[in-house]
């Protein structure tokens, strides 16, 4: 038998029919849930037992605010590719790991001012 062009003989394929678009949305709603939630989970900051530590015995006060902005700034620079970070506030200084999201260690500021920070490749300022 001899084969044919579909082309020159107008042979043609069933078109299929066009994805419903209640899946896709379903899907996207699914997805933006669960970042929000993976989101949500990362801006959860942990505080090392050293930091707790630390914090208590220098009488450091850090208000809730506060912390949730560290999280959010420590989740930004993640994002960034910093991995350990120094974050400068009005009475403190933090060693942090933005990429476990963990406080490591605090000490106040006049302390702060004699150190020498290494292995830091990020600074966050919010000394304000």
């Amino acid at each position: 038998m001899k084969s044919i062009n579909p082309i020159v003989h107008g042979t043609r394929q069933p078109i299929m029919p066009p994805a419903k678009k209640e899946t896709s949305q379903s899907v996207s709603t699914s997805f933006n849930e669960t970042l929000k939630t993976i989101s949500t989970l990362s801006e959860s900051l942990t505080i090392s037992k050293h930091a707790a530590q630390r914090l208590n015995e220098r009488g450091i006060q850090i208000n809730e605010n506060e912390w949730n902005l560290i999280g959010q700034k420590l989740s930004e620079a993640k994002s960034k590719g910093v991995t350990d970070s120094l974050v400068v506030l009005k009475d403190a200084a933090l060693v942090a790991s933005a990429k476990n999201n963990t406080i490591i260690t605090a000490m106040n500021r006049e302390e702060a001012n004699t150190h020498i920070f290494t292995n830091i490749n990020g600074t966050i300022l919010m000394d304000n």
